[in-house]
């Protein structure tokens, strides 16, 4: 745990007693502060008394003598209304932070030269994360990776300067961070996303942008150029920037910046105008970065390497030796010719269109709780969609839209539909079947979250009773080949 020291001998509140208010408190504490605790689930304000935290209704406290408000992520700050916690601090005239503005005032104050590498984005926050974190271990560098994916941020070690952090932020984490400030920025891309808490995408963006907050000369920005979005923030920050722009692609070619041509990644980075005539590395073997949206986690992670003094070829070896995360376009296994796929974080359309993308004649599950986005990111892939299987809270709204396009079938719950998704799968002799859990919806209506989600159909998958293969024939009547197709962005 990194003990917070810049609020020592001060009162503060913490309200949402999840793992991340949980260590806030402690290491609040731990730092010399006063904190007072609640959460609006009566069993984790017990839970946290029974563990000797101070718990009190945030309603009954005096906010005169608090310096802080110390808030979940997951709470609404703004939309789609305030939390209470937050109204009753607003009105006190207390500030509203969370764990990450927690351990940005503690590195000003004790390891301000240390490197901090953060990564935001609509989707590949997490792989481009982790990605990273292995191309600088790679390298011998030092690293701990953390925030949204993994260790939240304060349970880290504290570490000498010439150690480095890797996290990963949400929009929520971001909106609750003022002194953020980040050797080395990312936002990979920019889609509808998460706008009920952020009030509409204009409030999404500027949500995203704070990532770039107090940056300096020395610094870098790393920006991805594929969606019109991000192209729009390049333009404007290298006429009004401080810091370093470096933008990467995929799809098309860059001067000074990281791009992926046919799966081909080239470095621009130390050529002037001059393109890169050679690729660094082929991306298109690596299984853990199948697809154009893997390219783009590639080109980031390798960006931020560069960035960082890192050597090409040593970050073209730590691309090599990735072997991916869970729940992230994750091969679960080949049965009878069927391989299994589960992308169960894939909680929004932009996300579920890469999985699409990615595979041929696939058997899709799909559905949970809709997110306010709409499906046309889908839309140009359905044609690789033999068959989907809508489960949850979805499963009305999203027949409907797509009914037209691909066969549906409201399946209700997941083990419904991968029962169904099977049966088509296996009686598929045209060629390699891919059933795929890429839901783009959030897993609320039926799990805890897509984790749960995605471990429930990887055991649905291990209890599947054996297929004997059925390889389909080709017109010479040779097997023909079973591989994923890898597709190109801007197909």
């Amino acid at each position: 745990m990194i003990p917070v020291t810049t609020f020592a001998g001060k009162k503060l509140a913490d309200f949402g007693l999840g793992k991340s208010g949980l260590l806030a408190a402690g290491a609040l504490i731990k730092g010399g502060a006063e904190v007072v605790v609640f959460d609006d689930n009566a069993k984790s304000v017990a839970e946290a008394q029974g563990a000797g935290l101070k718990c009190q209704d945030l309603r009954e406290i005096d906010w005169a003598e608090i310096a802080a408000l110390v808030l979940s992520p997951g709470v609404p700050l703004t939309h789609p209304e305030p939390h209470w916690s937050a109204k009753l601090a607003h009105e006190a005239g207390v500030e509203v932070i969370g764990d990450i503005e927690l351990f940005c005032r503690e590195r000003a104050k004790s390891a301000q030269n240390c490197p901090f590498v953060a990564i935001t984005g609509t989707n590949g926050k997490s792989t481009t994360t982790a990605l990273t974190g292995a191309l600088l271990r790679g390298a011998g560098i030092g690293v701990q990776v953390g925030g949204n994916i993994g260790l939240p941020i304060l349970d880290l070690l504290p570490k000498p300067e010439e150690d480095l952090y890797v996290l990963e932020l949400s929009s929520y984490q971001l909106d609750l961070s003022e002194q953020l400030s980040c050797s080395v920025a990312v936002i990979l891309n920019l889609s509808a996303d998460h706008l009920d808490r952020h009030g509409g995408m204009n409030g999404y963006l500027r949500a995203k942008r704070r990532i770039l907050r107090n940056q300096r000369a020395s610094d870098w920005a790393l920006i991805g150029v594929d969606d019109a979005h991000g192209r729009a923030l390049f333009e404007q920050l290298g006429s009004a920037g401080p810091q370093r722009l470096l933008p990467f692609a995929v799809g098309r070619r860059l001067s000074q910046g990281i791009y992926v041509l046919d799966g081909r990644l080239y470095d621009a980075l130390d050529r002037g105008q001059e393109p890169a005539t050679e690729p660094v590395v082929d991306l298109r073997p690596i299984a853990s970065l199948r697809g154009a949206h893997n390219w783009q986690n590639a080109a980031a992670a390798y960006g931020v390497a560069r960035a960082l003094g890192v050597a090409p070829q040593a970050a073209a070896a730590g691309l090599r030796a990735f072997r991916g995360l869970a729940h992230r376009m994750e091969a679960v296994a080949t049965q009878g010719g069927v391989a299994f796929v589960n992308d169960s974080k894939a909680t929004n359309p932009e996300a579920a269109a890469r999985a699409l993308a990615s595979f041929e004649r696939i058997y899709w599950i799909a559905g949970g709780r809709p997110k306010e986005a709409s499906l046309d990111p889908l839309l140009p892939w359905l044609d690789r969609v033999r068959h989907a299987y809508l489960i949850g809270e979805a499963a009305a709204p999203f027949a409907a839209a797509l009914a037209s396009r691909v066969p549906c079938t409201q399946s209700g719950d997941l083990a419904t539909a991968l029962r169904q998704a099977v049966g088509a799968a296996r009686a598929d002799r045209e060629g390699a079947a891919v059933v795929l859990l890429s839901p783009a919806c959030a897993s609320f209506d039926q799990f805890a979250d897509f984790e749960a989600r995605g471990d429930a159909f990887k055991a649905l998958v291990g209890s599947l009773a054996p297929c004997a293969p059925q390889p389909a024939q080709d017109g010479g009547g040779s097997p023909r080949a079973v591989a994923p197709a890898i597709v190109e962005a801007g197909r």
